[in-house]
């Protein structure tokens, strides 16, 4: 057997093969064209010399070319690498060089930067740009599907967003990320997959299959692995090229969506709101995920009540760790404190010495897991070692983000430790005051960062995007956070802002908004008593 990314791919479209697996934008693909044009770039990439275990990068938004890349790429026991599209040449040269890319497919709004970079990336042997090339040098090979066999050890790469420093490759074996991320376990009942034809037997029996809309882009593993699992469970996969809040429910209403996948806040509020300010059929809709960024309280409580059918769920994890924990959201969950979730079996947290932290109420760790987990950072071993740990004989990855046990047997997560604020000798961390923030009525977005201060050594900050057409009373804000947290995280300086800053993925940019605070008066400064 092969729990490969592109083996699970194959077994579906021999199952499925006149379904629907792709829709972008007006283009829809059934399984056939799908695997067809897959391996008709991958054979285009064999003959420009890419062969197993090169590096290919994929610069663009969320496209039809985007996905057919990644499969065309694990055809041939590639390594495929998604390259932020944001990113200007500087970073997108880093990217080449750290990854060692022989190949780039690219957007050909991003030509003009894939030019700038060719001098100074030799490794960089062949550049694709997706348009008429593109479709030329599809056109130009067989489309029949001749590969050799894989192997469950393939390499899959997926780089994290550099929130704290330069971006990483996050090195997996396929079948680790796809127990991990993609659907070969469980993650309710803890049961495996059987076997590599198991999803695919399911869905020749099934008259229809999902139809899934990830709606972050592409370089986040948890759209990469919503939208392999769909397709390996023949599926219907529907992307959108660049996030828009009213589009969005036009699409769901459109193609009859089941489930809707977001990235916390930086999604969800916006959809709430062109759901308010439109009049979209979502009876379609059955379920609704975040993940990897902060779902506040006070935002899920509003999405029950709106979608009392909805399944709703709050996923906790990361490149590094996969999936760590889940809760189902309802209307008598009390999560005002922060986000909480129920660990799964390989779940645990363990202390600065890299032991296990006994599951007692308030005992604080590094959120862990065991089991299926990353080889570690591409080329970077020094950085690998500080976040793998080796307990009782199991490995553990623990990549940075705290939590604390509760009493009821879940985990309240507190936010990244390396993030976290010291100030005058009490660690604040930054997500436990944003969700009290934007449990505020007026408060659109927050982010909350350490600022520099002479005697305490940093003052917890926050940079607030207001609701559109609220007059933000700061003062309000400040008691409103007094009443919910202990009064040394309270922010002592706000910033207002019209847009947070995120990343393209909808996590936090905590550098920028470090940045804007150090150019710009703060709007309101609170002494520290």
């Amino acid at each position: 057997m092969a729990f490969t990314i592109a083996d699970l791919f194959e077994h579906a479209v021999d199952a499925v093969p006149d379904r629907i697996a792709l829709i972008c934008a007006d283009r829809r693909l059934n399984y056939r064209e799908l695997d067809e044009r897959a391996n008709r770039l991958a054979h285009h990439l064999a003959a420009r010399g890419i062969a197993a275990g090169d590096h290919v990068g994929i610069y663009s938004r969320n496209s039809v070319e985007a996905l057919e890349t990644m499969l065309a790429t694990y055809k041939l026991r590639a390594v495929s690498v998604c390259v932020n599209y944001r990113y200007v040449a500087d970073e997108v040269r880093y990217i080449v060089d750290n990854a060692d890319l022989k190949a780039l497919v690219h957007e050909a709004r991003y030509g003009d930067i894939v030019a700038e970079i060719r001098a100074s990336t030799p490794s960089l042997t062949e550049v694709l740009a997706i348009g008429p090339d593109y479709d030329a040098a599809l056109a130009a090979h067989s489309p029949e599907r001749d590969f050799g066999p894989r192997r469950d050890d393939d390499l899959y790469i997926l780089y994290t967003g550099g929130t704290t420093g330069m971006p990483k490759g996050v090195m997996w074996r396929h079948e680790d990320v796809w127990r991990a991320l993609g659907g070969g376990i469980n993650h309710v009942t803890g049961e495996y997959v059987r076997d590599e034809w198991e999803l695919a037997d399911d869905a020749r029996s099934a008259p229809n299959g999902i139809v899934m809309a990830p709606l972050s882009p592409l370089i986040h593993g948890a759209a990469q692995w919503a939208a392999f699992l769909t397709l390996n469970s023949g599926g219907t996969v529907v992307l959108v090229p660049q996030f828009d809040a009213h589009e969005v429910w036009r699409i769901v209403e459109k193609h009859r969506v089941n489930v809707l996948t977001v990235v916390g806040d930086a999604m969800a509020r916006p959809l709430l709101e062109a759901y308010h300010a439109g009049h979209y059929d979502v009876s379609s809709l059955w379920a609704f995920s975040s993940h990897a960024a902060l779902f506040s309280h006070s935002l899920k409580q509003q999405y029950v009540e709106l979608f009392p059918n909805l399944f709703i769920t709050d996923v906790i994890g990361s490149s590094e760790s996969g999936s760590t924990g889940l809760s189902v959201v309802t209307k008598d969950s009390d999560h005002a404190q922060g986000p909480r979730v129920t660990f799964g079996a390989h779940s645990a947290l363990l202390d600065e010495a890299g032991n296990l932290v006994e599951p007692t109420p308030g005992a604080v760790g590094r959120m862990a897991r065991t089991g299926h987990v990353p080889l570690g950072y591409y080329k970077d071993p020094e950085k690998s070692a500080t976040i793998f740990f080796e307990i009782d004989g199991k490995r553990y990855v623990a990549p940075g983000d705290y939590a604390r046990y509760e009493a009821d047997g879940t985990v309240t997560l507190l936010g990244r430790g390396s993030e976290s604020i010291n100030t005058g000798g009490e660690k604040v961390f930054p997500e436990e005051v944003e969700t009290a923030l934007k449990a505020h009525p007026d408060v659109f977005d927050a982010l909350v960062i350490g600022i520099p201060h002479d005697r305490f050594g940093q003052s917890v900050a926050a940079v607030i995007q207001p609701r559109p057409g609220a007059e933000l009373v700061l003062g309000d804000i400040d008691r409103h956070v007094r009443a919910k947290i202990a009064g040394y995280k309270a922010p002592r300086g706000y910033w207002l802002v019209t847009e947070v800053m995120r990343q393209p993925s909808g996590k936090a940019n905590y550098p920028a908004a470090k940045r804007y605070a150090a150019e710009h008066p703060d709007e309101m400064s609170i002494p520290r008593a």
